[in-house]
């Protein structure tokens, strides 16, 4: 894979990088197979995050036996205050088994205020400059799912990455990834699949990666084949044909705008509901032809759709603000 500039942060980083969220299904060596794998293949940049569970620790055991130098390392940390992010960034250092982290990025602004607090006086952005300055932190970036914000973060300048969601079916932040090239900001993309819900995969990651402004795509993998095939989408990269473009448009279209893209930022349910797998299963139901493996998986699911008290927390959390309420609703009418 051509390596591709990290924005002005002197890095060069693979198209196409690993994304930690799934490490958390598998093991230590699962995950150490992985990011030898992806060694070979060039694809040294795995991004991570405190609230990943074991992930940090899965992945500094796999760092302590390939070299810690041979990988670009980026973690991210939920705190927005000077003392939360100094407490997490002593975790992470710990649990990754290094004396430095390539790039420190605040993880899911969600609201300005939350921006603010970070910005403050005794926020969290102030600390890791501190610790940039003493060479612990390489770089620093933040991630988002509002368009607002990322608006905001572009023209603030104050990071050297952002991180987004983008695919064929989310490119609400298209016009922003320019202006951030044009600056000099690296941006990473996450959600590539839209949490799961695309699936030409393939098409998917070449439809980004034609996109100049794009630095990195970090899909999640938990398998050395889901990573063998996400870099071969960019080894080497080549432009969708005719009939490409409208197999992923016609997919995009079916799927619409209010689909979840499985973040799992709504839960936990006040009552025990896996609001995403329950979706996910919905989507099994009515657009796969799979009626009979649904209803026979649905029925051990302990909390079912029908379940909801329509409290509202899940919805207060969702960074998409997607209607769950109704989405359940609609999901038991199919499912329960």
């Amino acid at each position: 894979m051509i390596k591709r500039p990290l924005g002005k942060t002197g890095l060069l980083v693979p198209p196409v990088g690993l994304g930690g969220i799934p490490f958390q299904r598998i093991d230590a060596e699962g995950t150490k197979a992985i990011m030898a794998r992806a060694l070979e293949l060039g694809a040294n940049f795995i991004d991570t995050a405190r609230g990943y569970t074991v992930s940090e620790a899965y992945i500094g055991h796999g760092l302590k036996a390939l070299g810690r130098d041979n990988f670009i390392l980026a973690t991210k940390s939920m705190q927005r205050t000077r003392e939360g992010v100094l407490k997490e960034l002593a975790i992470s250092l710990s649990d990754l088994g290094t004396d430095y982290i390539d790039l420190y990025q605040f993880h899911n602004v969600a609201n300005f205020s939350d921006y603010e607090t970070l910005m403050g006086e005794d926020g969290a952005y102030q600390a890791i400059k501190e610790k940039q300055a003493e060479g612990v932190i390489r770089h620093i970036g933040i991630s988002t799912h509002s368009v607002d914000l990322l608006k905001r973060f572009v023209e603030d300048g104050h990071f050297e990455t952002i991180q987004f969601p983008y695919n064929p079916m989310e490119r609400q932040g298209e016009d922003w990834f320019k202006k951030a090239h044009d600056k000099g900001i690296g941006f990473i993309v996450m959600k590539p699949f839209a949490g799961g819900a695309i699936d030409h995969k393939e098409l998917s990651l070449r439809t980004i990666l034609h996109n100049e402004a794009v630095s990195v795509v970090i899909p999640g993998v938990d398998s050395i084949e889901q990573l063998e095939q996400n870099v071969l989408a960019a080894s080497p990269l080549t432009p969708l044909s005719k009939e490409e473009q409208a197999t992923m448009q016609a997919e995009a279209d079916s799927l619409g705008s209010h689909f979840c893209r499985r973040c799992r930022y709504c839960l936990p349910c006040a009552v025990g509901i896996d609001i995403p797998m329950v979706f996910l299963m919905e989507g099994y139901y009515t657009r796969y032809n799979l009626k009979d493996w649904v209803k026979e998986r649905y029925a051990g699911f302990e909390k079912k759709a029908e379940d909801c008290i329509d409290c509202g927390l899940c919805e207060s959390r969702c960074p998409y603000h997607l209607p769950i309420r109704d989405m359940l609703k609609q999901a038991s009418a199919v499912l329960d």
